[in-house]
Order: structure tokens, then C-alpha cells, then sequence
């Protein structure tokens, strides 16, 4: 009977540490967790990877995340830095990829103009706006 207890014991046991095992993931990306050997490339790696979004936390950069596609994207772009790729053309490779949204300074385009002209036309209203009522009273209480 004790052996059936200890048999018992230890089954309930590896069941137990089943999901302590499996929280334990970790990204299979060579880099993603390990910097490059160079300071130099590694600072162009880091100073690119602030500049990107991760697309799991959609709040963070991939240099601060610990999604496991942000954990792919940071080895991808220290790889690429390490091969001799040069910064912007990481950048545009995966914007090409992931679309716009992947990185925090987004390019004018024709799709993405309005965004930044929208505000500055409301601005210029505003004024306009603005202007014309202060200016406008005053001119008329003087003609009467």
C-alpha cells in the first residue's frame, strides 16, 4: 500500500509541474535575448528597435516587449545589423511586411497625407474663424 501511495505522490507531483514547465517558453530566435558582439551595431540594433512597434502589445516597442513575435522581430532586425544592412532598409522591409502601423514615425504617402494635413487645415480655420469674429465686431461698431 505505501508503494502505491509514493507511486501516487509522485504522479500528482509531475502534474503539478507540468504547467511550470510549459510557462517557460522562450523565443527560438537566436538573438532575441542576447546582444550583438559589436557596441556599434549593437546601439544601430537597439536605437532601430525603439523606433518599432510590437504587434502583439501594440503599446511597446519590440526592445521593450517580451511577446515572442517581439522576441523574433529584435534577432531578425540584430541579424540583419550584423550582416551589414543598413537601418532604413530594415525599416522598410518590414513595413512592406507589416504595414505602417509596425513603426512609431510613420512615412507620407498618398494613403497617410491626410493625417498630418487634417490638422494643420483645422488650425488654419480655427484662426480664420477666430479672426473674423473679433475683428469682424469691432470694424462694424466703428462704421455705425
Amino acid at each position: 500500500m505505501s508503494r502505491f501511495v509514493t507511486l501516487l505522490l509522485l504522479a500528482l507531483g509531475l502534474v503539478a509541474a507540468v504547467p511550470a514547465l510549459a510557462q517557460q517558453e522562450q523565443s527560438t530566435a537566436p538573438y532575441a535575448y542576447r546582444q550583438l558582439d559589436d557596441p556599434a551595431e549593437e546601439e544601430k540594433a537597439q536605437a532601430l528597435m525603439e523606433t518599432l512597434r510590437c504587434l502583439q502589445c501594440q503599446g511597446q516597442s519590440i526592445a521593450d516587449s517580451d511577446a515572442p513575435i517581439a522576441g523574433s522581430m529584435r534577432s531578425l532586425v540584430r541579424e540583419r545589423i550584423a550582416a551589414g544592412e543598413q537601418p532604413e532598409a530594415i525599416r522598410g522591409w518590414l513595413i512592406e511586411r507589416y504595414g505602417d502601423y509596425v513603426s512609431y514615425a510613420p512615412r507620407i504617402t498618398s494613403l497617410t497625407w491626410p493625417l498630418f494635413a487634417v490638422p494643420a487645415v483645422l488650425v488654419l480655420l480655427a484662426f480664420l474663424l477666430l479672426r473674423r469674429r473679433f475683428t469682424g465686431k469691432s470694424g462694424q461698431g466703428e462704421e455705425a
